[in-house]
């Protein structure tokens, strides 16, 4: 039964008018090989003023506008387009690569349709632009068709028959209105049935097929007043499925004589109408009896309605397509967003949790290069893990900043600084890097300060990574190049190594997260694919941007990240104070604080060494437990304990008075701005980042004890 309703056929119909309007030639070839598959005519412009031309010569079913050109951009062209009768209502859908929520409203305003993101998906591009040519046909075949029964009502009508044609007019312009007012189907199919029943016959019968989910959908009117019921196929009189059934499958009216009561009478018919646009049969009306049959004007009625509701309902089916659709591409952008979320989550997590053996790792080193007998072997076994445990903690830094970037948390420290200065300072980062594999280094820089606003730390973060790329890409006793230069208002940053050079087709997504070319098994060069991800993503929060090059495998890479300088500078770069000379530390008590007892054990041990005198504690009970008796001048407080966190474990010791003058130093996985503000106005006097190293520590606790500090009015909080 559902496949005889949906047997369908498509014929090719009239040849409407898409206009393109771009200045760049390569996408307007783009758009019209998208849309050649339409066979309708393509019509392309290069300008807002030739577009306008365009538009006084012929009709358009649909304008494709580009937002940015060069005389007149695609808002100005949109409300041009609006002045003209002809086009002013015109459907319009802006290209552009960017949208914000002001384009947006300002496009909306000016009677756009939609905004396609470019590059355009070419299927979303061609249906979205097929809706509009079906409608433009269907509307222009309407108007035809109306034409041509007006002027055959105007030449063949009497005054009766042009009374019957004003109130027949009348009545279908309701029934248009009616039908246009709603894109729901179901609500359209009961509204149609009221505007048959029982203005043209007492009963009423709409099927509509759907092909999407093979279900038939049945409304059955009658009665006064008027009752409309959704009901199976199964519902339907036998003379009354075959009767639209041959209506769908001829594509013609099937009537069907009804016998009077009267012996040997005829009384009105039933009659079967197929709906249809062009030669598709979207569904079929029965109506029993039909009212006036001997009346030509009556059957022109009921096929102009049949048509109008045809129209209707293909609107309504196009609409829910189109919500559909648009349905899924969120669910699907839900998704990835999603997920993305998940990776940034699971990448500061992992990044945090791995500080966390990294800290009782370079204590534990710390303590054995103190103690240990000197011996070579000693020596270069720990030389050996030093090594490894900067390099892991590098990549564990790396993770963090990239989760960091992606989650919006990171902020630069800007400040006036001279380029020069980082560059020096990437370079002493990179050292042992490029010593290890005995490259070739040269560099050049300006003569004169090159300055411009940003975080000195950040940058000298991105050189270095480019550097440190470039030793690990390129064999021993290759060639490294880092030059500075200034050019158009622009400081360029140049790294070039003769290493073995990137492979064409990794070249688009070289900065892409964790991506990286084809390796070996045995990994030697290291790394997760994160060093460049960071590089690009600092360069963009330093308003600039990063590029590649390179000439294939086996020819080496070369980085340039542009950053703008700042046009005007200092008269005198700001000397930087001489460092202090420290005396040297005398013991002190130490409570260290830290619910990981390696970390703590191995903690103390490097502060013993150093001449202290230390307890532990392994959680915040613990701690204050011991503080009343113990009375540290140093507290070393871990911030993430169990039960009660170190932010409320310091401001409660800061009310005990035996740690009220304490030094107060809190060690966390957490580096952000916002958490160092955090533990000063907690109590902290000093933040430090795991995993912290032992000489810092300290040299902290050394520069505390040999400053004056008041312990009711302390100084602002120490930086490590």
């Amino acid at each position: 039964m559902n496949s005889t309703f949906a047997e369908l056929a498509n014929d090719p119909g009239e040849r409407s008018d898409i206009l393109i309007v771009d200045d760049m030639p390569e996408k307007l070839l783009v758009f019209e090989t998208v849309l050649e598959e339409l066979g309708q005519n393509i019509v392309s412009v290069r300008s807002g003023s030739a577009a306008l031309r365009e538009i006084l010569r012929r009709e358009f079913a649909v304008i494709l506008l580009d937002v940015n050109m060069p005389d007149i951009d695609g808002f100005e062209t949109a409300g041009l387009i609006r002045r003209y009768k002809r086009s002013a209502h015109t459907p319009i859908i802006f290209i552009t690569s960017y949208a914000d929520d002001v384009q947006t409203v300002r496009g909306y305003e000016l009677g756009a349709v939609d905004y396609i993101l470019s590059p355009v998906v070419p299927e979303v591009l061609r249906s979205k632009v097929k809706v509009f040519v079906e409608l433009h046909l269907m509307q222009r075949r309407l108007r035809a068709q109306a034409d041509e029964r007006v002027a055959l009502a105007t030449a063949e009508a009497a005054r009766a028959a042009a009374e019957d044609a004003t109130q027949r007019s009348g009545f279908l312009s309701h029934a248009s209105s009616v039908l246009g007012g709603s894109l729901d189907l179901e609500v359209g199919a009961r509204q149609f049935i009221d505007l048959v029943v029982p203005r043209l016959a007492d009963r009423a019968t709409l099927v509509l097929p759907d092909d999407r989910d093979e279900h038939t959908r049945v409304f059955r009117g009658e009665g006064q007043p008027l009752v409309v019921t959704a009901c199976d196929t199964a519902a339907l009189a036998a003379d009354e499925h075959d009767a639209m059934a041959r209506a769908m499958a001829e594509r013609r009216i099937v009537q069907v004589a009804r016998q009077s009561t009267r012996p040997g009478g005829w009384g009105p018919p039933a009659a079967a109408l197929p709906l249809m646009i062009g030669q598709r049969v979207l569904g079929a009306l029965w109506i029993d009896p039909v009212r006036q049959a001997a009346s030509a004007l009556h059957w022109g009625t009921l096929e102009d309605l049949v048509e109008r509701a045809a129209i209707a309902f293909e609107n309504a089916r196009l609409y829910r397509s189109l919500q559909v659709e648009i349905e899924d591409r969120r669910a699907a952008e839900a998704k990835l967003q999603e997920a993305s979320q998940r990776k940034d989550e699971f990448l500061a997590m992992l990044s945090h949790e791995l500080r966390n053996p990294l800290a009782p790792i370079r204590n534990a080193l710390e303590v054995i290069r103190r103690v240990a007998p000197p011996d070579p072997k000693l020596s270069w076994a720990t030389d050996v893990t030093g090594r490894q445990v900067n390099h892991l903690t590098r990549l564990v830094e790396e993770l963090l900043d990239v989760a960091r970037i992606s989650q919006g948390k990171i902020s630069l420290r800007t400040e006036l600084l001279d380029l020069r200065s980082v560059i020096a300072m990437a370079l002493e980062t990179a050292r042992p890097a490029l010593e290890s594999r005995a490259h070739r280094v040269s560099h050049h820089v300006p003569e004169g300060a090159v300055w411009l606003r940003g975080d000195p730390a950040r940058l000298a973060q991105v050189v270095s990574n480019l550097l440190h790329n470039a030793a690990k890409y390129t064999e021993n006793g290759g060639e490294v190049g880092l030059s500075l230069d200034v050019a158009d208002g622009l400081a360029v940053i140049t790294v070039t190594d003769t290493g073995v050079g990137i492979d064409p087709d990794l070249l688009p997504n070289i900065f892409d997260l964790f991506e990286q070319g084809k390796r070996s098994l045995d990994r030697s060069q290291g790394g997760l694919g994160v060093g460049l991800t960071l590089v690009q993503r600092l360069v963009h929060l330093h308003k600039g941007e990063v590029t590649v090059a390179s000439d294939g495998m086996g020819h080496g890479s070369r980085f340039r990240v542009l950053l703008p300088c700042l046009s005007e500078v200092p008269n005198s770069p700001v000397q930087s104070e001489p460092p202090v000379a420290l005396r040297p530390v005398t013991g002190c008590r130490v409570l260290v604080v830290d619910d990981n007892r390696d970390a703590a054990s191995t903690t103390a041990m490097c502060l013993e060494i150093a001449g202290h005198e230390v307890k532990t504690a392994f959680d915040g009970l613990q701690a204050l437990a011991s503080a009343p008796v113990y009375a540290p001048e140093v507290v070393v407080l871990d911030i993430g304990l169990p039960g009660m966190n170190g932010y409320e474990l310091a401001t409660r010791l800061r009310q005990l008075p035996e740690t009220a003058g304490a030094l107060m130093i809190a060690v966390t996985g957490y580096g952000q701005e916002v958490e160092r503000q955090r533990a000063f106005d907690a109590g902290f006097d000093a933040h430090l980042i795991k995993p912290a190293e032992p000489v810092k520590l300290t040299e902290l606790i050394a520069r505390w004890r040999d400053a004056p500090h008041d312990t009711a009015h302390r100084a602002r909080p120490f930086t490590a």
